[in-house]
């Protein structure tokens, strides 16, 4: 067995903020670098910066199996690190540590964020490729996250969110009474880590004790190209319970705080193949009724509230 000459291989990324992330417009910089254990003839390295992503699931019975899938690429581009410069095309590598710095722009657009899902992925990579003479040529690949930041200080995303419904518990040969339940939220964008503060108004006029509920969903949406078959996976993310309200209570004001885990995605609309939303669900009602719920569908972002976007010059 031949050994190989290159060990050691490494990506280092040149961080640009606390996070590690990437925004389109940013320069992706670092070094990468690999041992050679022996002198060693290399006709190129070239380095592949690439954005895409990808959906696959299957529906049916195991006789009956259907696989759908889709994938959709963002940018592709490339640049060499070590080019042929000489008459053989060959450049001969001595034995040590070599390091490699790069530089690459990314382009501006509209790209969804770095995500891994159930069934799905948006995936940003930088892949080195060693061409050796007469040797397939070897590539290895780096993730790293991409966010697509976006202006989070936009007014329609800072109103307040407000819903309003009510029912009568029972049925017609023993009503127990109405109750109505009104919940707002202060904003519609959030971000990952941030407590939610939902304000609600009760009113309890049923004879039996109604509890408020609130809970927080992330729903994936995965999609063939036209969107000719889909799956939407929901995920609870949590949940919170609110304090009881007593039967034959006419009005009840109460703070539900809801948090939403530090480790949450922003949310993805902009992927024809994959999408990630959120929806906070606040419900109102008795153990023996489903009761009332108001749904508000929410954004998550990384840049928080008044906290200004970067200027690409």
């Amino acid at each position: 067995m031949f050994q190989q000459p290159i060990k050691n291989f490494k990506v280092n990324f040149n961080a640009l903020n606390a996070d590690s992330t990437f925004s389109g417009g940013d320069t992706v910089s670092g070094q990468t670098s690999f041992d050679i254990i022996k002198p060693t003839k290399i006709t190129s390295i070239k380095i592949i910066v690439n954005g895409k992503a990808n959906v696959h699931w299957s529906t049916g019975s195991r006789k009956h199996r259907r696989h759908h899938s889709a994938t959709l690429e963002f940018f592709n581009f490339n640049n060499f690190l070590l080019q042929e410069n000489s008459a053989a095309g060959e450049t001969e590598i001595p034995p040590g540590t070599h390091v490699y710095p790069f530089m690459c722009p990314l382009p501006n657009g509209n790209f969804p964020s770095s995500f891994t899902g159930l069934s799905g992925k948006v995936s940003y990579t930088l892949t080195v490729g060693i061409k050796r003479p007469w040797h397939l040529s070897k590539e290895y690949v780096t993730e790293f996250t991409y966010v697509n930041r976006i202006d989070a200080n936009q007014p329609h995303l800072l109103a307040p969110l407000s819903g309003t419904i009510d029912t009568t518990l029972g049925c017609l040969c023993c009503v127990s009474g109405r109750i109505t339940m009104t919940a707002t939220l202060q904003k519609k964008v959030f971000f990952p880590g941030e407590t939610v503060i939902i304000v609600c108004d009760f009113s309890n006029g049923s004879s039996r004790v109604a509890s408020p509920k609130a809970k927080l969903q992330q729903i994936q949406s995965y999609y063939t190209h036209n969107r000719g078959t889909r799956r939407i996976v929901p995920i609870n993310l949590g949940s919170v319970n609110g304090d009881p309200v007593a039967a034959r209570t006419p009005c009840k004001h109460a703070e539900i705080m809801l948090t939403i885990p530090p480790t949450a995605p922003p949310t993805i609309d902009n992927c024809s193949i994959l999408n990630v939303t959120y929806v906070i669900e606040v419900n109102f009602g008795t153990r023996a009724s489903p009761g009332i719920q108001v749904l508000f569908p929410i954004i998550l972002s990384y840049t928080p509230v008044n906290t200004p976007l970067p200027i690409c010059e």
